[in-house]
């Protein structure tokens, strides 16, 4: 039994509070309850490091116990997949440069270090061509780095820079990759290196800035130089960006990126519990705590929460320091009884794609029943009157199943 998770986003007392942003949630027998969502800032800043012990967990406003719950954070990868995609410029101007090169692999290097610790990474380089050469395409975790030296060998097809029919490209590779993606939840990240504006002209601009507006992935952008302006860079960098004024800056400027990367895939927490409720809907809040000084992770920018709701103040800080945040919503304990184990991986019922934005399950449903419908329902007569018999069938034996089917 699988209910989505359509709560409300707090924001608590405290250096800001904090957002909660639900994403999904699931119940099963014999009375598990899981939550997937994250945590940032009311600001928008990522927050990681967070345990079990920073969440407290109400139903119908009376705080279930610790013990009773048995209240523990999974490791999010049971249940969903982060996939990041390194788009390189490697284009005349930069495979032409041995220096520039060997940077952009310590850069590469460094960047996947830090990143396939919590996601699959895939590499692709572009040129002038049409398409995208695949250096390290998405494999088991920790695969991208094995490719990267190929950099110090590629050589451009086209030394001209097809930026615009890369980025879109790109977009494309990320949602085929999702789509065979292992967990119901898919998230997708796109980071863009380069050192110019597009050349080529093989993709209008107008055409890649609405591809990214409209991707539900978050998008970064890295750029080296000053062909480039810096507003350019932004226009491909929605969720954030980072400029190297020379090719010696380009560790430093992957590294930023990556770290960011970093921060915001730990911001996600699944939180499982076994519910002591037997029977009935209840409504469940969980509140979030962030201790004033304790090591919780955050970077030091990010984007802004995207939950959707009314806010509330939390009034269980325990100091003026501390950061609080909580959301709600309402689960069916029909059937529940005793034998839970909170470390059962739960089963998120979503479609495919990324899980901040998906499809209503009931349109899904009601697409599917349409389509089944029109390939089993028998054919009508090519008459224009429906009082007509229906023509005889061509075979001598009559049909065996009546024309009684409705659509």
């Amino acid at each position: 039994m699988v209910a989505l998770w359509a709560g409300t986003v707090g924001v608590g007392c405290g250096g800001g509070g904090l957002s909660l942003t639900p994403i999904k949630s699931a119940q099963s027998k014999p009375s598990n309850v899981a939550v997937y969502f994250k945590v940032q800032t009311s600001g928008g800043e990522p927050i990681g490091g967070l345990t079990a012990d920073s969440f407290k967990i109400y139903e119908d406003g009376s705080l279930v116990s610790e013990l009773e719950s048995k209240q523990t954070i999974l490791n999010p990868e049971v249940a969903a997949s982060h996939y990041t995609l390194l788009l390189v410029d490697m284009s005349g101007s930069v495979s032409g440069d041995p220096d520039s090169v060997n940077n952009l692999v310590d850069a590469a290097n460094a960047f996947t270090d830090r990143v396939e610790k919590q996601q699959k990474v895939a590499i692709f380089a572009f040129d002038g061509s049409p398409q995208l050469h695949p250096i390290s395409p998405f494999t088991s975790t920790g695969g991208a780095k094995a490719g990267i030296a190929e950099l110090k060998s590629f050589k451009p097809q086209d030394p001209s820079t097809n930026l615009n029919g890369a980025i879109v490209a790109g977009l494309a590779e990320l949602d085929r990759a999702l789509s065979q993606a292992e967990h119901p939840m898919r998230f997708g990240t796109l980071v863009v290196f380069t050192d110019g504006t597009d050349r080529a002209n093989r993709v209008p601009r107008d055409e890649m800035i609405k591809a990214v507006k409209d991707s539900k992935y978050q998008i970064f952008a890295i750029g080296l130089g000053t062909e480039l302006q810096e507003s350019e860079v932004k226009d491909i960098g929605k969720s954030g960006t980072a400029m190297a004024g020379d090719k010696t800056k380009v560790v430093a400027a992957f590294d930023a990126i990556g770290s960011k990367i970093a921060a915001a895939t730990k911001s996600y927490y699944l939180l499982s519990y076994c519910s002591p409720s037997r029977a009935g809907k209840h409504e469940v809040r969980i509140e979030a705590t962030l201790k004033a000084g304790a090591p919780a992770e955050a970077s030091a920018e990010g984007s802004a929460a995207s939950g959707s709701g009314s806010a509330s103040t939390s009034s269980n800080a325990k100091s003026s320091g501390d950061r609080s945040g909580s959301m709600t919503s309402e689960f069916n304990a029909q059937g529940f009884g005793p034998g839970c184990d909170p470390n059962t991986p739960p089963r998120f019922d979503v479609t495919k794609g990324d899980a901040l934005a998906p499809k209503k399950k009931s349109d899904d449903d009601d697409e599917d029943k349409k389509n089944d419908h029109k390939k089993a329902a028998p054919k009508k007569p090519s008459s224009p009157s429906p009082s007509l018999p229906p023509p005889p069938p061509p075979a001598p034996k009559p049909p065996t199943q009546p024309q009684d089917f409705t659509p």
